[in-house]
């Protein structure tokens, strides 16, 4: 059950409109989107169906004395909040109801938003990058809007400032594998595990002498395979830990604290 603390984050966000204009509390429509985005809405019809369908609920923690917002309303009000006060309003309630206790994985991940192109308004697509624990059903600690799948690399560390992840694991696919973005992590006291691929050419180049398939299959130390069969066909895949090997010791202190990497190959 969402708790009274959300609106109490929420009435924090300044409301530029006229106040004359105002019918609905901008704490209303934020309370009704952020509680339509946690059960699934997608798009501002949703999310006004989904207050239509809710308002005694809504009630219990907001005024919505005219009812609900339209879904056009929604998206003009929605337009004009601050985007940075909203998130760390988000940020400082997930805070409140959740914390990244030591030892949690926190994975980092960038998403597109489905139906918010809108070519006719020459709108680009939102791009949102989330950090969600891995051990508590995926529950997003923080939200930064990007725009474009390009500006990962800079939401990223900004993300990051939002978040308390003293003593956590972040995980970060290859758009993250960044020396600047491992450095703020181990700055919150936090350690990383980033995907290399093809943007760290030295690094994967490294990965792919030092661990051939050859070397993969008979590892001696800390290793597992998996194999699937599916009509027909078998798939065995290898993850293997190892410490820094002589080949990533140059390479090594290009990046802050490293104490092992992780292989996987099919």
């Amino acid at each position: 059950m969402l708790t009274p603390s959300l609106m109490h984050h929420l009435s924090i966000v300044p409301d530029f409109r006229q106040a004359w204009k105002i019918r609905h509390q901008l704490s209303d429509i934020l309370f009704l989107t952020v509680c339509a985005v946690i059960c699934g809405a997608e798009g501002w019809e949703e999310i006004e169906d989904f207050g239509h369908a809710k308002l005694d609920f809504l009630r219990q923690y907001g005024d919505f004395a005219d009812g609900i917002p339209s879904h056009d309303t929604l998206a003009r009000v929605m337009a004009l909040i601050n985007a940075t006060q909203l998130q760390k309003a988000f940020a400082d309630w997930m805070k409140a109801c959740h914390e990244a206790t030591d030892g949690a994985v926190v994975a980092i991940d960038g998403k597109t938003l489905r139906g918010s192109y809108c070519r006719g308004k020459d709108k680009a697509a939102i791009h949102m990058v989330s950090a969600f624990s891995t051990a508590n059903n995926g529950v997003v600690l923080g939200q930064i809007k990007t725009e474009d799948k390009s500006n990962e690399i800079t939401a990223i560390p900004e993300l990051l400032k939002l978040l308390d992840l003293y003593g956590c694991l972040v995980t970060i696919d290859a758009m993250g594998c960044q020396k600047k973005i491992a450095q703020s992590i181990r700055e919150k006291g936090a350690d990383y595990l980033l995907a290399v691929k093809e943007n760290q050419p030295k690094l994967a180049a490294a990965f792919e002498e030092a661990f051939p398939i050859s070397v993969i299959a008979n590892y001696p130390g800390d290793s597992y395979v998996t194999v699937e069969k599916n009509r027909g066909r078998e798939e065995s895949r290898y993850h293997v830990i190892s410490d820094v090997t002589s080949e990533f010791q140059e390479l090594s202190y290009e990046w802050p604290d490293p104490e092992s990497v992780n292989i996987d190959d099919t």
